[in-house]
């Protein structure tokens, strides 16, 4: 027979919440993928985990180390951003109004050629913290010393997929050296770091080294993040200089055998679909809607990518191209876009869009068992939204509010593996002002061009 509770006692450590959530709205997905809005909720997290999701009243005597008051407020699974350089913050509205050839060759590679350690640690550091603020709580970033780049995410306590970018002309030292950090800093800060391998593109590495890239992700059980069929000027130059597109040499190459996540993809043509329908490797693409109107790109094709059940994530690429590093206005965009694309009002739906901003874009950055849904064993990264501002109410349609009314400055506060980063808007990680200081010092030897250097040479027809 049990022994009777004794209610003077303390509760057993095992019995005590991490952190209770209580009192809000809660964005839920069905084993079906279905979102549902669970209203006067409580998130309950226990060793950095959703340990329950569970009507308020059920919990309300649950004893917790700490608590937060969230009625009024939405919680939902932290924002991904799936392709970004976050570094490249120190560049942001350097290169305005230009086609991408010569914000790339007369602006961004000569002045990355400049590029320090502690520039793209300051960078990255100033790119966490508003992330963080936009209830962004993981990132995919592809990048130069990502030594660096990994200890901002240390510092800020968010979660990241990093890759140590590479192009040819380095010779087989830059995939020595993206192989090299992948092995050393997966699963650091905690495991919140995991590590892919970072071709640049098709158009900068060649044959010979995409398939070796590809061999050695077989080889080390690694994930691959490139960039290609960014355009479609690129997919014409390479089908006019090589006959293929860049899609048919990620296949030729052998990464399309491998888990791959395309950034960009608005240069996909007809043939490309056949091609990723064989594909035997987990294939993930990430678009970033700002950054393709301000370039006079077409879209990514969603709708088409989604039919072969390719997962699409939202992504914002790099604050000098996208000037800011808000999901939120990439969820928002995708789903504008989209609908004009497909001349389709019918198509991205809302709950479409947010399915695309949680569930997808964690499947796309190889995070689909650890983020992306607040479900019981998946890591507590969640973010509250304040539903009470003037421009979401009356509220008719919680889903419609979040994609078309709301904006990250809603986002009140972001929690990464039951951790607060940020509560009722104050960053507890970061100090912006010490940051942006520190990087504004530095910022006239970086933007320098007189010296004549690029890191490399865009043209797409090589």
């Amino acid at each position: 027979m049990a022994e009777p509770v004794d209610p003077a006692q303390p509760p057993h450590p095992a019995d005590v919440a991490d952190l209770v959530v209580e009192g809000c709205t809660v964005l839920a997905h069905d084993p079906d993928g279905t979102i549902r809005f669970l209203e006067d909720h409580t998130v309950v997290v226990r060793d950095g985990a959703v340990a329950d999701v569970t009507p308020a009243a059920r919990a309300s005597d649950l004893p917790a180390r700490e608590r937060i008051d969230a009625r009024g407020q939405l919680a939902m699974p932290g924002l991904i951003n799936c392709h970004t350089h976050t570094p490249m913050t120190a560049l942001r509205g350097i290169a305005e109004d230009m086609p991408v050839e010569e914000w790339f060759n007369d602006w961004i590679w000569p002045i990355e050629s400049n590029l320090t350690e502690e520039v793209v640690e300051l960078g990255a550091l100033l790119a966490c913290a508003e992330m963080i603020r936009g209830g962004v709580t993981a990132f995919a970033d592809h990048y130069f010393a990502m030594d660096r780049v990994a200890d901002a995410v240390v510092r800020s306590g968010l979660r990241a997929a990093l890759g140590w970018t590479y192009f040819s002309g380095q010779g087989s030292e830059g995939r020595e050296r993206s192989l090299d950090f992948a092995l050393r800093r997966a699963g650091d800060a905690d495991g919140r770091i995991t590590t892919m391998l970072a071709p640049h593109a098709p158009y900068t590495v060649e044959d010979a080294d995409l398939a070796a890239t590809a061999e050695l992700a077989r080889e080390h059980g690694l994930p691959v993040h490139i960039h290609a069929a960014e355009n479609r000027a690129q997919t014409d130059g390479s089908l006019e200089r090589h006959g293929r597109t860049p899609v048919e040499t990620l296949h030729r190459t052998g990464l399309l055998d491998v888990d791959l996540l395309v950034a960009h993809g608005t240069g996909l043509v007809g043939s490309d679909f056949e091609v990723l329908g064989r594909a035997t490797g987990r294939i993930g693409f990430a678009t970033a809607p700002k950054g393709h109107l301000k370039f006079g790109w077409d879209t990514t094709p969603i709708r088409a990518l989604r039919s072969l059940g390719i997962p699409v994530g939202l992504a914002t690429d790099g604050a000098a191209s996208n000037n800011t590093l808000d999901v939120w206005e990439s969820m928002t965009l995708t789903a504008l876009v989209q609908k004009s694309a497909e001349k389709d009002p019918r198509w991205l739906t809302a709950r479409q869009a947010l399915d695309h901003a949680t569930v997808q874009s964690a499947q796309v950055t190889g995070l689909g068992e650890r983020a992306g849904a607040l479900t019981p064993g998946r890591r507590a990264d969640l973010i509250l939204v304040d539903l009470t501002g003037p421009h979401v109410r009356p509220l008719h349609d919680v889903a419609a509010a979040l994609v078309f009314s709301a904006r990250s400055a809603d986002v009140l506060t972001t929690i990464v593996d039951g951790r607060v980063l940020m509560r009722d808007r104050r960053l507890l990680t970061l100090d912006v002002d010490a940051v942006a200081t520190e990087l504004a010092q530095r910022l006239p030897k970086l933007t320098d061009r007189a010296h004549g250097r690029r890191i490399q040479d865009y043209d797409v027809g090589r």
